[in-house]
């Protein structure tokens, strides 16, 4: 006797149907998984949107026409705002003023937080005493940096000028901020004083993620100090100095509340910047249009920095540092 074996229906039909249930499960899975992404990013997305692109958006537009700030702009006035820009000597003082201040920011005051960082890594008494001291001043506000210096270097009656008095160098001072040839140094001094903290800082944390394995190494190869620090230190340290570096030039160019509260961009726009000068034509003298045209441009010169430092400095830091959506649903 002979038997048959007959397929079985329910066992046929699923077998039949796992490949694609199997698809439909991986293609619900990456849409889920999609949608938790979105989620999470659409409440920042909404913010940016409506505090930065929006605002960046209005200003491009409203740079097209003469515009006091109160209704719709309807005075057309084509590019002659930004041709303007061209001939007018406070914005063009405000390059040269921006341009001087990354020099010297470059120049002085990031290789001195790198030197005060190398200096608090070593193993001195009552070091985290010093990085607490030398960082406290970035903590501070602006405003409250502007009061202060503004009482320490006034004229004749701060207090800069009665210590030069005491060690008898009383030439040395008197104008500080009230001076068109002081301004600027005075104003780097204050930058220097309330910034180099947090570059210190940053300094500092990336000179601990050095392996001391190495730094030991070429000690027993009978590297000096300075060797070790330049073929060892540095080399490592260098992204995060390249980080500073992005930092402090961005900073530089949109410097505005210091320089606010301290001088208000005097004495006759000797220390005036372009946020500041923003500042002046639109909430001042009521130049929205011409105010707007001079924050679409710093904000081109940021972004435009900012694509070339990413393209060419930042690259090999930034490769391998995004992660993608592939392979999540399986």
């Amino acid at each position: 006797m002979t038997s048959t074996f007959l397929p079985d229906r329910r066992t046929g039909s699923a077998a039949g149907r796992t490949a694609p249930d199997a698809a439909g499960g991986r293609t619900r899975r990456r849409a889920l998984h999609w949608l938790t992404a979105v989620g999470f990013q659409l409440p920042a997305l909404l913010l940016f949107t409506g505090l930065v692109l929006l605002p960046v958006l209005f200003a491009l537009y409203a740079a097209f026409f003469r515009w006091g700030g109160f209704g719709m702009p309807s005075d057309y006035a084509g590019g002659d705002n930004f041709t303007r820009l061209l001939e007018d000597p406070v914005f063009l003082g405000d390059l040269w003023r921006c341009l001087v201040l990354v020099v010297l920011s470059l120049a002085l005051q990031l290789p001195f937080a790198l030197a005060m960082a190398v200096l608090l890594n070593q193993r001195l008494r009552g070091r985290a005493v010093y990085r607490t001291l030398f960082f406290a001043p970035y903590v501070l506000s602006e405003a409250i940096t502007g009061v202060l210096f503004g009482m320490v270097f006034a004229p004749g009656d701060g207090l800069a000028d009665h210590v030069l008095g005491a060690v008898g160098l009383d030439g040395l001072g008197g104008e500080w901020f009230a001076g068109p040839t002081s301004v600027m140094a005075t104003l780097f001094l204050v930058m220097t004083w309330k910034y180099f903290g947090f570059h210190m800082m940053l300094h500092l944390a990336g000179l601990q993620a050095v392996p001391a394995e190495l730094t030991e190494a070429a000690l027993i190869d009978g590297a000096g100090p300075w060797q070790r620090f330049r073929n060892v230190t540095l080399p490592l340290l260098a992204p995060t100095l390249r980080i500073s570096v992005f930092l402090s030039v961005i900073g530089s160019i949109q410097l505005f509340d210091l320089v606010w509260v301290v001088t208000q961009g005097g004495p006759d726009h000797h220390s005036e910047t372009m946020a500041v000068t923003v500042f002046q034509y639109g909430f001042k003298r009521y130049q929205v249009g011409y105010a707007s045209a001079i924050s679409v441009v710093m904000f081109g010169i940021c972004l435009v920095f900012a694509l070339a430092y990413q393209r060419f400095v930042l690259r090999r830091d930034l490769e391998g540092a995004t992660t993608t959506m592939r392979g999540a649903g399986t």
